[in-house]
């Protein structure tokens, strides 16, 4: 076809909605066009550059014996409410009913479906080890979506199954989609890094995001300056490092702080440092409530909380319940007679000698506050790690920057395998639950 017959309209200003270069680029070069929020259409060229990255997808995903399949985006709700994911999910997912009342939704993603898939047709070890991959859209009700196609509730995704025997057949397919991802991303030609990463709702023993650094990128990602180690901030661990602080235990003393509840306003109040502060965060996890402590000048890292509690959700506690379990107003919750279920403490907190925390008494505060003489709980790596903390790896310094992820494998392990009973029979003619890894 001629150029001069291309349907190519496009843009000499930048449209106002557009808030980052690649999205300006994008709409002025007549690859998109927005239809709704977080929802676009796909003009010629933008198609044409969609079909060429999923073909070097395709080729790279066959080259390590993966197998394409399509499966149905319109999800009934069965499978997910056996799996337990149909209320967890929450309201990201998109759902809908039938004219006979039966429940969908639009799949955000397709653990159930291919856990259905499978345990109906695979029977043997000899039919192990497979992979399965489809390149499909996929529907999530985003929050905010925003940066044009980087977060939107309608995206194109590459998502990859694969079923084994062995762990040791699940570490190899998780090694070769490893291959084709860093394969794929070099012929795309981004300058990306994989990272460890938590497995978050996927569960599972292990997983490594690839990230492309950005400025305008979701995700904080730790490098070290010495060695190869990169992880997701959620996933770099801190430890236990004895301060070398001779200072003597003094007496608690209670002080009034009329109108100081946030560390900036206390900092003032007692001409002092933000590291003499620790910070008591009160929280709704799944039906208990729990208390987490960290330094004043550092943030919970909450995944890492619900790692530890094991729970579903995590959210911070409303109100009235901060009044009731601290029987004061909010911004004054501190660890001694707390009544929570849990109080987790974070490793710096149990170092620091003479701290100053809430009293839990509205307009007041404790200093001189030791752990093990005025308080116990549960101690543990419960805070995000900082640019001076040292590499978990080799001891040496870091950075923290922004990344965008564009790909993530998981050793998912028997967690579908178990919820939805999908199982084979194994060389001793046992039945035993298959060996899942996800790759998106």
């Amino acid at each position: 076809m001629r150029i001069s017959k291309l349907f190519i309209p496009t843009l000499r200003e930048v449209p106002s909605e557009a808030e980052i270069v690649s999205h300006q680029l994008m709409l002025r070069a007549a690859l998109i066009r927005k239809l709704a929020s977080g929802v676009y259409n796909y003009l010629p060229l933008g198609l044409r550059v969609i079909r060429k990255i999923e073909e070097i997808v395709r080729q790279e995903m066959n080259k390590e014996g993966a197998q394409e399949i399509l499966c149905s985006a319109l999800l009934p709700s069965e499978l997910w409410k056996e799996s337990g994911r149909w209320d967890v999910f929450g309201p990201e997912m998109f759902k809908l009913k039938d004219r006979n009342d039966r429940e969908f939704c639009l799949g955000p993603t397709h653990e159930e479906i291919f856990t259905d898939l499978i345990r109906s047709e695979i029977k043997s070890y000899k039919d192990m080890p497979l992979n399965l991959y489809q390149i499909q859209t996929k529907y999530r009700d985003e929050r905010r979506p925003r940066f044009g196609v980087i977060r939107s509730r309608e995206f194109i995704m590459k998502d990859a199954y694969s079923f084994d025997t062995t762990f040791e057949g699940l570490d190899e397919a998780f090694n070769k989609m490893y291959r084709a991802y860093n394969r794929i991303f070099k012929r795309c030609g981004l300058e990306f890094k994989a990272v460890e990463a938590d497995t978050g709702a996927m569960g599972g023993t292990g997983s490594m995001e690839f990230m492309v650094k950005s400025d305008i990128g979701e995700a904080e990602v730790v490098f070290c300056t010495f060695c190869d180690y990169a992880a997701n901030i959620e996933k770099a661990p801190t430890f236990d490092i004895k301060l070398e602080n001779n200072e003597e235990l003094k007496e608690v003393e209670k002080v009034e702080t009329p109108h100081s509840r946030t560390i900036e306003e206390l900092i003032k109040f007692f001409n002092t440092t933000s590291d003499k502060f620790a910070k008591t965060l009160i929280y709704r996890a799944d039906d208990k409530v729990v208390a987490v402590m960290v330094r004043g000048d550092r943030d919970v890292n909450e995944t890492k909380v619900i790692n530890y509690l094991k729970c579903t959700n995590l959210e911070m506690a409303d109100e009235e319940t901060v009044k009731r379990v601290t029987g004061a107003n909010v911004g004054f919750a501190g660890p001694v007679g707390i009544k929570v279920d849990e109080l987790l403490i974070d490793y710096e907190v149990k170092n620091t000698k003479n701290i100053i925390v809430g009293a839990n008494e509205t307009d007041y505060h404790l200093i001189n506050v030791n752990y093990g003489r005025d308080f116990e709980g549960t101690v543990g790596d419960f805070r995000n790690i900082t640019v001076k903390d040292r590499c978990p790896k080799c001891g040496g310094e870091i950075t923290i920057d922004r990344g965008i992820e564009v790909g993530h494998i998981f050793k998912l392990g028997t967690k579908y395998s178990e919820k939805m009973r999908a199982t084979f029979i194994d060389e001793k003619e046992k039945r035993s639950l298959l060996l899942w890894g996800v790759m998106e």
